[in-house]
C-alpha cells in the first residue's frame, strides 16, 4: 500500500532548559517521513526546500526507502526556518522567529508515479496547500489523515473547514480541539468536529497521551510512556502521526481496531523523538528498539 506524505522539510533552532541548537533539520514532513519509513517501505514525500538545505538529510531519507522525487529544491531561495524557546514545563513554548521563505508560495507538485496513493498524510501546512494536494490526486485514497494547528484556525478558519470536510482522520491537540469546536469537554468537542467531516478524530494530549474517537461513540485512550528525561518535544506530534499512518499503511487497514493499535505505534514512536534534539534520535531508531518500547506500552496498559 503506497503512502504519500506532504508537509514542511525545514530548519529549526530550538532552545530548551536542557540546551540550545543552531539550525538543525526540522519540519513536519521530516519527522513524519522518518516515522513512517521505519514501518512501511512505500513512502513518497512532497515538500519544498531552498538551496541552503542540509541534503545529507535527504540522503538519510533515501536510505530509509523514502522516495523524494516530489521534493522541490528552489535555487537561490532559503528553506523555511522556525526558532522556538520552550518553557520549563516543556509543554508551552514561544516562537522567536518564523521565516516562511520557500513555503510562502509552495505549489505541491505530485509526481505522476505517486499521484494515486492508497494512504495520504497531510502534515501541518496551509489549508490551501492541503486542499490543492487532495484535488491533484488521481483517485480517492483509502485513507486521508490531516494534521493542523491553531495558527490556521486563527487566520484561515473557513479554508481549514473546507479541507477538514474532505479528510477521514484529523489529528489536533486538546487546546486546538477546544478552539475548533467551541467546547471545553473533549467528548463534546469530538462530536462537533466529527460532524465537520472526519469520521475519526485524534486528540493529542502531549505527556498525557492521546484520545481516539471513532464512529458511534467509539473511544480509545493511549497513555504516553513516562520518560525520565524529555530533551525536545519538537516534532513529537508529527512523529505520532507518522507512526499512526505508517502502521495502517503497512497493514492496508482503516478499521477502528487497527487504528487503536496504530495510536499505540504513534505514541511509541513519539517517545523516541523527544529523547534528543530535532530528528537525531528518530533517525537512529531500529525496529528492535521500537518493538521493545511497544512491549513497555503493552505492559503498562495491561489489566489482568
Amino acid at each position: 500500500m503506497s503512502l504519500l506524505v506532504i508537509g514542511s522539510v525545514a530548519f529549526d533552532a530550538i532552545d530548551t532548559p536542557f540546551g540550545s541548537t543552531g539550525k538543525i533539520v526540522g519540519g513536519a514532513a521530516s519527522y513524519i517521513s522518518l516515522a513512517t519509513s521505519l514501518l512501511h517501505n512505500q513512502v513518497g514525500l512532497v515538500a519544498v526546500v531552498g538551496e541552503d538545505f542540509d541534503f545529507d538529510f535527504v540522503k538519510t531519507l533515501n536510505q530509509r526507502g523514502v522516495n523524494t522525487d516530489g521534493l522541490q529544491v528552489k535555487e537561490g531561495q532559503k528553506s523555511f526556518f522556525w526558532h522556538g524557546k520552550y518553557h520549563l514545563d516543556m509543554n508551552s513554548r514561544d516562537t522567536i522567529t518564523t521565516e516562511l521563505n520557500v513555503l510562502g508560495d509552495f505549489d505541491p507538485i505530485i509526481p505522476q508515479s505517486q499521484s494515486a496513493p492508497d494512504f495520504v498524510m497531510l502534515g501541518n501546512l496551509s489549508p490551501q496547500v492541503q486542499l490543492t494536494t487532495i484535488e491533484r490526486l488521481a483517485q480517492k485514497p483509502k485513507l486521508v489523515v490531516m494534521d493542523t494547528m491553531n495558527f490556521w484556525m486563527d487566520i484561515a478558519l473557513d479554508e481549514l473547514k473546507t479541507v477538514i470536510a474532505k479528510v477521514d482522520v484529523l489529528t489536533i491537540n486538546d487546546e486546538e480541539a477546544r478552539q475548533l469546536s467551541g467546547e471545553y469537554s473533549l467528548r463534546k468537542a469530538a462530536r462537533i468536529i466529527q460532524k465537520m467531516g472526519p469520521q475519526t478524530l485524534i486528540i493529542k494530549k502531549g505527556e498525557h497521551g492521546a484520545l481516539l474517537f471513532g464512529a458511534e461513540d467509539q473511544v480509545f485512550f493511549c497513555p504516553a510512556l513516562p520518560l525520565e528525561e524529555v530533551f525536545d518535544p519538537t516534532g513529537a506530534g508529527d512523529t505520532f502521526a507518522g507512526g499512526f499512518i505508517g502502521y495502517l499503511a503497512s497493514k492496508g487497514a482503516t478499521d477502528f481496531e487497527s487504528m487503536k493499535k496504530a495510536v499505540v505505534y504513534g505514541s511509541a514512536m513519539a517517545s523516541f523523538c523527544v529523547e534528543k534534539f530535532g530528528t537525531e534520535r528518530l533517525a537512529s531508531v531500529t525496529l528492535d528498539e521500537l518493538n521493545a518500547r511497544l512491549a513497555q506500552f503493552e505492559q503498562m496498559m495491561h489489566i489482568a
